[in-house]
Formats: C-alpha cells, structure tokens, sequence
C-alpha cells in the first residue's frame, strides 16, 4: 500500500496534510508530501488487540553485572581531535560532523582518513559534493597527495554500500549525508525520508561489519544539524565544527559522545597547509592583548574538561536614540541584559542610556554564567575608563541580588591562570569552603567577592 505523509523539511514533524506552516518549529514553506509503501501497526488500550501484520522473535535478556571490556580505539595522531572523541574513534561507531559551509569539515575529515591511511589503516573517502578531481587538488594542496587513500565520487546509497562490503575497509568518509539517495524511496536527496533511511542504512552496515562510519551533516540557518532530530540520536557521536570566518581560529565541540565526555573541545588554526592543532589555546586567543585598555578582562572558562581563558572587550558610548543599541559577539544578549540590570539596581551604574557592545575575542562563543563577573568588570572599567591589570584573571557568576556565586572546576581555572604568568584571580568567596582548596599552593594572589558591591575598591 503507497500513502503520502507531509513532513516538515526542517524538523522531521509528520503532518496529515499540507499547511504553509509547520506547527512544531513554525517555519515557513517547509512541509513536502513524501510517498513510502507500506501499513501501520496500532494497538488499542482499550480491548488489548493489535491490528495489522505482527512478527518478530522472542529477545535473548541479560543480566548488568556481565562482564565487559572497553571498546577498542583506532588513534588517529591529530592529538586535538583525538581528545575530542575521547580517545581515539571506536570500531563499529557512527560519528556525525556537523558544521557551516566552507568552515572546514571536509579538509578536517580529508586530513584524517590521510593520517589513518598513513599508519597502514584502510579508509574509503566518498564525496557526494565534489568530484574525486576537486578532492585530488585539496589533497594536492595540503601535501597529501601520496596518502593510500581509496577515493570515489557517489550519491546511491546502494552503490556506497555495495562497494564497501567489496573493499572491506576500516573507515569510510561519507560527505555529505545530504547528497546520498535511495532508489526506493522518491523524494528528493536531503528530504528526511531519504536522511534518515540513508543514514539508517549506511549506520547499519557500519554496526554489522565493525566499520567507523564519519557522515558530515550541513547545518540549518540556526546552526543545528540538518535534517531530522533522529539522525542524531541513531550515531554514537555528534561533533560540531564551529568558528567565525573572519578568524582563523577553529573549535571542534563534542555535542553527543556515547564513548567519551561530551562538551570536550579541540581548536585548530586554519591556515594555507590546512587545519593545525592548537595545544595552548589560551595562550593563542591572549596573545594580542597587549596594550592596557578600559573594558578589557580576561574570563577563566571551563569547555568540557579543558580551561580556557579568553579576553572580553566592552565599550560604552553615549546614545542618541530613543532605545539605547546592545550589539554582542560570542555571548548571549539576553545575560548581557541581565548583567546591566544588577549593575544598575546592586552597583550604581547608570547604563540605560548608553551603547553597549561587547566582543569575546577571537570568535569563541561562551556559554557558561562564570562569565558574569568578567563581563561586568569589563562594563565597570569601561565606564569609569580605568582599565583592569593584564596579570588579573576573573570568574564568577553574578545572582540577580548581586551576590558572586561559586561555580565548577574552579581549581583548573586558577591553575591555568598561574600557568600562563598571571599574578591575580577574582573569584568567589565561596571557593573556601572547598575543603581541598589550599590556597598556600598557589603563587599568585586570590582575591574573593561576595557581592558585586565589593568590586567598588578595585575601580
């Protein structure tokens, strides 16, 4: 039996009929009829009975406390991308890398089946958006034209699959997941049926023959990965390649890990001979800070199990405008609000009629609250045109009484802050009530607050 169903091209929400909007993600001119075979299976609460064709067999159930070993690891040697996965890419894992165009995920993967082909592993690179001759010159480009690299140029998903079960490899290269088609299916490449079947498949065959499966996903216009929410919950991997254009600077940030930490990172640096890793990005991001400047503080981060400190620059300009501008790189407008109310309710500081921009340097983009207090010192020194010493590091977060609130790993931050030669941190009071705090331990001062208040006497 063929039926149609209505699926939102940008959410995956099935709907009964075509509408101009979807009603899940409210996007517009999104919703395309699909066709597929096949019934449906429904069970009623209400008299117990299945209707439909049911078959299956009876599962085989075990018991937790069996015995397990670890999964074995294949080590890449691009040390960054390495401590991302956790390690090392595991036999039989899915891995999605997802990311803007033009940001890099091809050259990152290209660079990788390369470095895995160089130590005698077999790897099979598939493009589906460029020809094997636009894949050849990149390679020609980055010095890796010698790598034993088998490289093909396909969209069926039944041709991909039909050829690595011939070519028996250990790691295939699917880019993207997007241009690969099914025949039996007869919407469009990229739609979600054909996303998730191709992707099912491709995962499947990754999982029976013990094959590390890299599928690079494009992005939406919000940044998420393409596609239906289910393709990333079917891989045991999400990576997202992120970073602004103007910069050469990459981050590479584990969304889903199923074998490692999520939320690790792995910075490279773009540059003509390709993606070269950064082992001290804190010291690369702190580098141009030179000059002693109003509204510039150094914030002690924490992304995923790494420390990383980075610089926040804040300028404050009067405004002629009914409703004064606030322009922010790289942190969230709506916390940058927030900060301005307590500093005018808790701290005195008129900031409602002025502009405000705020930059974090280098293209990162902060997450975290322990920003807080970095950002308002930089939005206090920047009105009072009085700068901050480069040798003081600050983190905290800000409460909307004014109080500094503890936050995590604190203890990693301030030894990041020692290693690289600063004299000072700003942190909260209620780092000693950490028991294992030793504060004897450290050779650079540690200056705490308990409320916003107490940052009067460093301005």
């Amino acid at each position: 039996m063929i039926k149609s169903t209505f699926i939102c091209q940008n959410c995956g929400a099935m709907h009964k009929k075509w509408s101009g909007q979807c009603n899940d993600c409210k996007e517009w001119n999104t919703i395309v009829e699909e066709r597929a075979e096949g019934g449906l299976i429904t069970h009623s609460v209400a008299t117990g009975k299945t209707q439909g064709k049911l078959t299956g067999n009876d599962l085989t159930f075990e018991t937790l406390d069996k015995e397990v070993s670890e999964a074995p690891r294949e080590q890449i040697g691009i040390s960054e991308l390495d401590r991302v996965l956790g390690g090392g890419l595991v036999k039989g894992s899915a891995v999605l890398i997802g990311g803007d165009p033009g940001i890099g995920k091809s050259t990152l993967l290209l660079q990788t089946v390369c470095a895995l082909a160089n130590n005698g592993v077999r790897t099979i690179y598939v493009s589906g958006e460029e020809s094997t001759n636009q894949v050849r010159i990149r390679a020609r480009r980055l010095g890796l034209e010698k790598s034993p690299v088998k490289l093909a140029s396909a969209t069926s998903v039944n041709d991909i699959l039909k050829s690595i079960e011939k070519e028996k490899p250990q790691i295939v290269v699917v880019d993207s997941i997007q241009t690969v088609f099914s025949p039996d299916i007869t919407s469009a490449p990229g739609t979600v049926s054909q996303v998730r079947t191709c992707a099912n498949e491709l995962i499947t065959l990754a999982k029976t023959k013990n094959i590390t499966m890299l599928i690079v996903s494009h992005v939406n216009k919000d940044g998420q990965i393409a596609g239906p929410k289910v393709l990333e919950h079917m891989v045991d991997t999400v990576l997202y390649f992120e970073g602004d254009k103007e910069y050469q600077f990459r981050i590479l940030r584990s969304i889903k890990n199923r074998f490692g930490a999520a939320n690790e990172i792995g910075v490279f640096e773009m540059n003509d001979a390709g993606l070269s890793e950064i082992s001290n990005p804190s010291e690369l991001f702190l580098s141009s800070r030179k000059d002693l400047v109003s509204g510039s503080s150094v914030f002690g981060g924490i992304e995923g199990s790494r420390p990383l400190l980075a610089e926040i620059q804040a300028l404050i300009a009067p405004s002629y405008l009914p409703i004064p501008r606030r322009a922010v790189v790289g942190w969230d407008n709506n916390r940058l609000a927030m900060i301005i109310a307590v500093l005018n309710t808790r701290y005195g500081l008129n900031l409602y009629d002025k502009e405000i921009y705020l930059n974090v340097v280098g293209g990162l983009k902060v997450n975290e609250p322990a920003c807080d207090l970095a950002v308002a010192c930089a939005l206090i020194s920047a009105f009072k045109d009085k700068p901050i010493p480069k040798d003081v590091m600050i983190t905290g977060e800000l409460g909307l009484s004014g109080e500094v609130r503890m936050v995590s790993q604190i203890e990693a931050r301030i030894k990041e802050a020692e290693k690289l030669g600063f004299s000072k941190v700003i942190v909260p009071a209620g780092i000693f009530r950490i028991k294992s705090f030793k504060p004897e331990k450290y050779k650079l001062e540690i200056k705490t607050v308990k409320h916003i208040r107490d940052l009067g006497e460093m301005f």
